[in-house]
């Protein structure tokens, strides 16, 4: 599966094979969703333990890489479906921000609002291991005490987002 490959204001500039991506020097595209409730908790994924890039570490409920070919837009419903089995939501269009560390790219965010049980989304076992509601004031603190819990990029994602 080959990747988008952009320059440093998201302008495509070529496409590459997964296993062929440099993820220090090449610049590349996510789409992510953010998904929060009425009662101030946002859904976290914990990242298979499969995963070649930060496995077991708690992240937004779904991310992916953008294919060749496919829009922003496009990835985040398709991954939506496959990570956690979500359909049929509508979702905003968030700001893109650009990740610089330990990976380079920019990430289109998406967000929604859902009042469910986090046992009742239908996880993809090779990207999912667990899902979980988070109290956001929770999560912001044991970014600060126990950060390694997370995706590396985590602080700068709560802090760009404004959660």
């Amino acid at each position: 599966m080959k990747i988008q490959i952009v320059d440093d204001q998201d302008q495509l500039i070529g496409v590459k094979e997964r296993a062929d991506t440099n993820y220090k020097t090449d610049i590349y595209r996510v789409s992510a969703l953010w998904i929060k409730n009425s009662k101030g908790q946002t859904l976290l994924a914990k990242r298979a333990a499969v995963k070649n890039n930060d496995p077991g570490k708690w992240g937004p409920a779904v991310a992916g890489t953008i294919d060749e070919g496919e829009t922003y837009d496009d990835n985040i419903y398709k991954e939506a479906v496959e990570e956690i089995g979500l359909k049929g939501e509508q979702f905003t269009k968030g700001p893109k921000t650009h990740i610089t560390h330990p990976r380079n790219y920019f990430c289109q965010w998406y967000f929604v609002t859902l009042d469910r049980d986090a046992d009742s989304f239908v996880k993809q076992e090779d990207e999912v291991d667990e899902l979980e509601w988070v109290d956001i004031e929770q999560m912001k603190q044991e970014l600060q005490t126990t950060p390694d819990k997370y995706v590396p990029a985590m602080k700068q994602i709560v802090n760009e987002l404004g959660v």
